[in-house]
């Protein structure tokens, strides 16, 4: 019996990456999986490869008209709302402040923050009720940006510390009923896309970072894949593992915590 059997989660940004992989990861614990994604052929890979056991709903997380149809969807479907997964996001690639016209910089925080931070608040707001109802959480993906620099330009780092203060608030705001925590991953091979206000938008994040240069930079020195990070999720999402974390970050960035992103100095030699 896995974790989450029977539990009702929504992902936002679940046709592929990390979000696929949660996906893949909740159906293997017995959940009851829907999700938000914007693009159509990502949406019907979704049905092609899990049949019944996902809802798949094309939207944008920039809109709470769509948000509200992906909870609808889940309670049509399922009865209820467990758990909502805010995940779907855009990159900079680590444009920098003075690489980016005024232009740029006015448009592309429109787009990014529209995406990073008005999308996990449409969300959270359309999925609170229904979890003050099941006593559920929401769960929220960061990145090692939301902790230290470097881990992308100053819009990208921007959003993800915004998030860390949305999870605070939260999960002040919703409790006693709805834990609120949130998940920081490093760099991973995935289809994390760029804004087109920046004329990132057919850029991947392997097209501006390469597997050896980040986990060079890593203290567990590897490459990390998409699943390597569900456990998290699972063990938040889990009402049997999880009676008493709220407003947590989890770091899932094989070590970056002890000291931040910079190369490191001979540890394997010591």
């Amino acid at each position: 019996m896995g974790w989450l059997k029977n539990e009702s989660i929504l992902v936002t940004g679940g046709g592929s990456g990390l979000g696929l992989a949660l996906v893949q990861r909740f159906v293997d614990e017995g959940a009851q999986v829907t999700v938000l994604e914007l693009n159509a052929d990502k949406v019907a890979a979704l049905q092609s490869c899990f049949g019944t056991a996902v809802v798949a709903v094309q939207g944008n997380v920039c809109s709470g008209a769509d948000n509200q149809r992906a909870v609808e969807a889940a309670m049509a479907r399922w009865g209820k709302l467990d758990c909502f997964v805010g995940n779907a996001a855009i990159w900079d690639h680590g444009l920098s402040l003075m690489g980016m016209t005024q232009e740029q910089l006015e448009k592309g925080f429109d787009e990014l923050f529209s995406v990073n931070l008005k999308g996990y608040l449409l969300g959270a707001r359309a999925a609170a009720p229904a979890l003050l109802a099941s006593g559920g959480s929401m769960i929220f993906t960061l990145s090692n940006s939301a902790f230290y620099p470097e881990g992308g330009g100053p819009l990208y780092t921007a959003s993800k510390h915004a998030a860390v203060g949305l999870i605070r608030q939260l999960a002040f705001e919703l409790a006693p009923k709805v834990r609120v925590n949130g998940v920081g991953p490093c760099g991973m091979a995935s289809d994390l896309r760029g804004p087109a206000a920046l004329g990132q938008q057919e850029m991947r994040i392997m097209d501006s970072r390469t597997p050896d240069a980040i986990a060079a930079i890593l203290p567990l020195q590897f490459f990390p894949q998409a699943e390597d990070f569900t456990g998290p999720y699972v063990l938040l999402a889990s009402r049997a593992n999880n009676r008493v974390l709220s407003g947590v970050m989890i770091q899932a960035d094989a070590g970056l915590g002890i000291r931040g992103i910079r190369h490191v100095a001979g540890g394997l030699d010591l």
